[in-house]
């Protein structure tokens, strides 16, 4: 009994076991997955030109500091803080009444040297003509050409004293030099100031400004080499603020030093670039970019978008509903995209946000980026 018992448990088994191994496996669907969120952007065929980017300041042409020549009370200030001045234009105004009587007695002192040479002059003629007649003596003569030149010395010195007067009272109203924006002023009307006051003010001109940075000697020739020229000077050059944004004005490199730096193996490189609108101010630090060769179609997608692995650099794209794998190759930077050399085609929708528990194969959820993209 025990042994048709045993032998009926193992033909159930084995029936079982058949069947089981004979039913399909239903795989997992789709459906059963739900899709992850993700925000994408569309990679974006643009024409631009090759650029290289470097931080820059901008610094003014041509920089015053406002001084005091003279001492004295000072009477008016005449400007506006902040304006833009025209050179010539009338800063300070300091008492004059001392200057100008200063003036009047160095006048006073050229008249009576005036008239101590014409009366020398007299008795030299006179000295000379008793000479020549016998009546007077040499000595005589030689004492009044003396006196003659002594009175020519001291009216030139009367000249040169009332023209240093004039100068003083001239240095009374303190003007500007230069046309710029002008800063704030350091002393208030009734203050006495002179040239141990310091700076009173200072001016700095504002259109062009002047760019400077520093380049290494292997970028300089990578920018020649792109924009197939000769002289970098022929490089145009565009700012861009810390926002991202573009200026409007284009620059051109005018000056590149004779010496490379020896700590950084750097050049210093400066640009002329306008500013009609007073957008750029002295000290501002930019980012500055060379424009280099004619501009060519080239792929733009965000830089958020980019992952890098042993393999290199990729992306993910949104492929019928699905994430997939794109690897690619960059070129640089294009403002807050990144230039692709291959690898994409133009057009493909870029995941940029919520990849990071994605695997190709995974169902999205796309929802459009924000409109910040500052590329162009």
């Amino acid at each position: 009994m025990k042994t048709i018992d045993l032998a009926h448990r193992a033909a159930c088994a084995w029936l079982v076991g058949g069947l089981l191994l004979a039913a399909p496996v239903q795989p997992t669907r789709a459906a059963d997955t739900p899709a992850i969120p993700v925000v994408t952007a569309s990679a974006e065929r643009r024409s631009i030109a090759r650029s290289f980017e470097f931080v820059g300041r901008v610094e003014a042409p041509e920089r015053v500091d406002v001084r005091a020549r003279v001492k004295g009370v000072l009477e008016e200030v005449l400007f506006k803080e902040g304006d833009t001045i025209k050179a010539g234009t009338p800063l300070y105004r300091i008492e004059k009444s001392l200057f100008e009587a200063d003036v009047k007695q160095a006048q006073g002192a050229l008249e009576r040297g005036k008239a101590e040479l014409a009366l020398a002059g007299i008795q030299r003629d006179r000295a000379e003509e008793l000479l020549k007649r016998n009546a007077g003596t040499a000595v005589a003569f030689d004492q009044a050409v003396a006196q003659e030149a002594q009175a020519k010395g001291a009216t030139t010195s009367a000249e040169a004293n009332l023209e240093t007067t004039k100068i003083n009272l001239g240095y009374t109203d303190i003007v500007a030099p230069i046309t710029g924006r002008i800063g704030r002023t350091v002393v208030t009307k009734g203050n006495i100031v002179g040239p141990e006051s310091g700076v009173l003010t200072s001016l700095v001109s504002q259109d062009p400004m002047h760019v400077t940075f520093p380049i290494s000697q292997r970028d300089i020739m990578a920018a020649k080499k792109a924009g197939q020229v000769d002289d970098v000077k022929a490089i145009k050059v565009q700012i861009r603020f810390s926002d991202g944004t573009l200026y409007n004005q284009v620059g051109q490199i005018n000056f590149i030093d004779v010496s490379v730096d020896r700590s950084t193996d750097t050049v210093v490189v400066r640009a002329d670039i306008a500013n009609p609108a007073g957008t750029l101010i002295d000290g501002q630090l930019v980012k500055v970019e060379l424009q280099a060769g004619a501009p060519q179609e080239r792929v733009l997608v965000p830089q958020a978008a980019l992952l890098a692995d042993q393999q290199g650099t990729y992306l993910f794209i949104v492929d019928d509903g699905k994430a997939a794998v794109k690897r690619v190759k960059t070129e640089g930077a294009q403002g807050a995209d990144s230039i692709v050399a291959s690898g994409l085609d133009g057009g493909e929708l870029v995941i940029v946000d919520g990849f990071q528990s994605l695997r190709p194969g995974m169902a999205v959820r796309a929802t459009p980026a924000p409109t910040l993209r500052t590329g162009g």
